[in-house]
């Protein structure tokens, strides 16, 4: 989808996250659609447990698929045709259901809690801002600020006045954001399992961004990135969500 922008910003082409959909066509690819939609599974099940009770599996060992556990030979694991039907059969899902890239959260989420429609607006000019400007956000009040660049850029569908915008940095959120993407930020959305959120954790002085799990009342942040060490880490008391992403950006 392309949006029309001023001519001061017609650099930048805004395309929605859940359109991008990469083809399946190396083995690394296809890995990836099956371990996406395992993710898929788990928040449609309500946690990693039920479902490997439903797929008569074992849940560390669905554990070890999601965290890239390497084996013995220094292969990541992953979804095997024997687990894959296993798991298209515990959830009623055709043949080859994990083998095709889906839609993903939050179509399977429940929509997260929004502002009336009135609160929210189409095509404000909303501030780019640090990763250390997203950590104080909601602190300080933040969207009454210019970020540290200046700039300010449209969003193209509904989000709340307090909206901000980040470029992506480093490789963790592979493949479906990548270095030097523009992401919108709301931090009126409510953060639910399988959204992208961006979290300040303890004291850090920069926030973080990733794919957020709740999973028997844990919350839990996930990489995309399936080499990426420590690909999910638990979130404490300490860690704070700053907004939930609602739109992505690309530069051309």
């Amino acid at each position: 989808m392309l949006i029309s922008l001023p001519t001061s910003f017609s650099r930048f082409i805004f395309i929605t996250v859940l359109n991008e959909n990469p083809a399946a066509t190396t083995k690394r690819r296809h890995e990836a659609v099956r371990l996406g939609n395992l993710e898929l599974l788990v928040v449609e099940a309500g946690s990693a447990t039920t479902l490997a009770r439903l797929a008569n599996t074992s849940g560390s060992y669905l554990s070890q698929i999601r965290n890239q556990i390497k084996t013995p030979k220094g292969t990541p694991r992953g979804v095997g045709d024997s687990l894959a039907a296993k798991l298209e059969q515990a959830m009623g899902k055709p043949d080859g259901w994990m083998d095709e890239p889906h839609s993903r959260i939050p179509d399977v989420a429940q929509p997260a809690p929004r502002k009336p429609a009135s609160d929210l607006q189409v095509g404000r000019l909303h501030p780019l801002i640090s990763w250390s400007q997203a950590s104080q956000w909601k602190r300080t009040a933040g969207h009454n600020e210019r970020g540290d660049s200046g700039d300010r850029l449209p969003c193209p569908i509904p989000c709340s006045t307090s909206t901000f915008v980040l470029r992506v940095r480093g490789e963790s959120m592979e493949p479906r954001f990548h270095d030097g993407d523009l992401i919108f930020v709301d931090p009126e959305v409510t953060p639910v399992s399988g959204r992208y959120a961006v979290v300040q954790l303890g004291d850090a002085e920069e926030a973080t961004f990733k794919q957020l799990i709740v999973e028997d009342g844990h919350q839990y942040l996930k990489a995309l990135n399936p080499d990426w060490p420590q690909r999910i880490i638990e979130m404490n008391s300490t860690a704070t969500i700053c907004g939930v992403v609602v739109f992505k950006g690309e530069l051309v």
